[in-house]
């Protein structure tokens, strides 16, 4: 278990769970902040973690990052089913609620800041003494809810008004509105740029009230898990570097696209991919 108090600054601070995700193969690690952090430190970013896990998940695949966990009875676990209706996801634990005023304070300018829960471990509204460049938000765990059995379900976002108006960039996918047409439109007047995942379809970015679509190329899929996350991360990067959000997405989407071809944090980018995945092609 890692655990530090930093003094270095860094370059994207990604903080919500880890997660112990349940596969048919063994638990592996997983959550918004293995995948965003591993793919922020392929882009060439000084990386740091702000996490809660117990004794029973490693962080050993997140060697090299920088990682402040608070301790927890239990790490927040998550288990996927398959029916014939599709996918049915359960939160079997919850690690301990992750409070941002003890983020360190070299980390508080960090330029990139992505707040990323899956359980509702993190306040959606940032205390005085953060100043980053670019806030961004992966707001799935604010918006799932879970029943007595752990059988987890779409739910209305609390927060939602303060933190999306305070958001640079906030990126959901379809499932995490249940479909909501209208719920996207209300979130993307509320924010400044709203981006919608929609898996081999591609991505939707909501901006100062146009609406673009960018479609993934097709591959062969073989876990899709952790490829929103790594958009997230790669759109954030590309959008504080070129602040050109319609880049920012062409860019992530390639990346994304590419990721689903690799199993679990197999996934995270190559340095060939991310160097095509710059390239812009002029008609």
């Amino acid at each position: 278990m890692h655990s530090l108090v930093p003094r270095e600054t860094v370059d994207y601070l990604v903080i919500g769970h880890a997660a112990r995700d349940l596969t048919p193969h063994g638990a592996r690690l997983g959550g918004t902040v293995a995948y965003a952090a591993l793919t922020a430190r392929a882009l060439g970013l000084r990386v740091g973690i702000v996490t809660a896990a117990g004794a029973d998940l490693s962080l050993e695949p997140l060697n090299g990052i920088s990682i402040l966990t608070l301790p927890s009875q239990t790490s927040t676990t998550y288990e996927n089913l398959y029916t014939a209706d599709g996918r049915v996801q359960y939160l079997r634990a919850r690690a301990d609620r992750i409070p941002l005023d003890l983020v360190p304070a070299a980390w508080r300018s960090a330029p990139i800041l992505h707040l990323a829960p899956i359980a509702n471990e993190v306040d959606a509204i940032l205390p005085e003494g953060f100043s980053p460049s670019l806030f961004g938000l992966t707001p799935q765990g604010w918006m799932r809810q879970w029943d007595s059995s752990g059988r987890v379900s779409p739910c209305a976002w609390t927060d939602a008004e303060p933190a999306l108006a305070r958001a640079d960039a906030v990126v959901i996918s379809r499932e995490d509105v249940n479909g909501d047409d209208l719920l996207i439109e209300h979130m993307a007047e509320q924010t400044k740029i709203l981006v919608v995942t929609e898996g081999a379809a591609g991505a939707v970015l909501h901006w100062h009230g146009d609406r673009r679509r960018f479609r993934a190329p097709s591959v062969r899929e073989v876990d899709a898990t952790g490829a929103g996350d790594i958009f997230a991360a790669a759109f954030f990067f590309r959008y504080l570097t070129t602040r050109d959000p319609w880049e920012a997405a062409r860019f992530a989407t390639l990346l994304a696209s590419h990721s689903v071809e690799r199993e679990g944090l197999n996934s995270i980018p190559t340095p060939q991919e991310i160097e095509q995945s710059m390239m812009v092609v002029i008609p």
